[in-house]
């Protein structure tokens, strides 16, 4: 009698999930990947389920007696389903500075995750009218009596800019709106001051070392300081990597901190220094189970 032998069935092997792109870090049970600038997160066998923080480009602070940039828009995306493919994520770079009364600031650009809806770039400091829209408003001109508003806001990633003052003495331009708050108006002795960021996602900071550090609180997203039209008390920058106004012939004023999507610091003036401040860039962070 001939013996049968039946050959063993062999299972398919499932890949493992494998995720790739960006700066990695791992803490507390998750991992973290990073874009500072331009990249690809690459998925490959399987669905991964991740939250995103996706953070625009600041807007630039205005020239002359400019109002403060307004932070990038935030926008945060929990628990999404990513299936095998390549995401493309587009960083926001910063809005550029005005120059004197010539030139005016510029809006930061959107940063993008895939096909997610976008998050918008921060409003420009104006020098000769009404703040800049955007993911948060920028702050309105100063040096006038006539009324200027702050920029309007995109609904759920920021907030509005400061008006400018139409007191006497030195007519204080408005600060940038921030994530978390709108900007202030300017006073008559003073620019308004940037618009607070957002402390919501400081663990991420903490585990990224991201964002901007206050105290052992990370802020993204700050507004910058609004400028002044003689020699007043310039605007501060907020916590989220917001600029602070310039000097009257003494200071420029300072950028928003790079990858937090800080607006730019307005410029003060009528001699000297007239320059305002570039806008800080975005970041892309997508957090997931490690």
């Amino acid at each position: 009698m001939i013996g049968c032998i039946t050959a063993g069935l062999i299972s398919p092997t499932t890949p493992a999930l494998a995720v790739t792109g960006g700066t990695l870090f791992t803490s507390g049970g998750f991992n973290y990947r990073v874009f500072s600038s331009n990249g690809t997160l690459g998925v490959t066998g399987g669905t991964l389920t991740a939250d995103i923080l996706v953070i625009a480009g600041g807007g630039g602070g205005g020239g002359s007696y400019g109002g403060g940039g307004g932070s990038g828009g935030l926008a945060y995306y929990s628990s999404q389903s990513l299936t095998a493919n390549n995401y493309t994520c587009t960083v926001g770079s910063g809005g550029t500075k005005g120059t004197s009364n010539v030139i005016q600031a510029t809006q930061g650009s959107n940063s993008t995750f895939g096909s997610l809806t976008s998050a918008v770039g921060g409003g420009f400091g104006s020098y000769n009218g009404a703040g800049g829209s955007g993911g948060s408003g920028g702050g309105a001109r100063g040096g006038t009596s006539a009324s200027y508003s702050g920029g309007s806001a995109t609904s759920g990633q920021g907030n509005s800019g400061g008006a400018n003052s139409t007191s006497a003495n030195n007519y204080g331009a408005g600060g940038g709106g921030g994530a978390a708050a709108a900007g202030y108006s300017g006073t008559g002795s003073a620019g308004g001051s940037g618009g607070g960021g957002s402390s919501t996602y400081s663990s991420w900071g903490t585990a990224t070392g991201y964002g901007q550090n206050v105290s052992g609180t990370y802020y993204f997203a700050g507004g910058g300081g609004g400028g002044v039209y003689d020699a007043g008390t310039p605007g501060t920058g907020a916590n989220g990597g917001g600029g602070t106004a310039g000097t009257n012939n003494v200071q420029n004023a300072v950028d928003g901190l790079a990858n937090t999507g800080g607006g730019g610091g307005g410029a003060s003036g009528t001699s000297g220094i007239y320059n305002g401040a570039n806008g800080g860039s975005g970041i892309i962070i997508v957090r997931y189970a490690a």
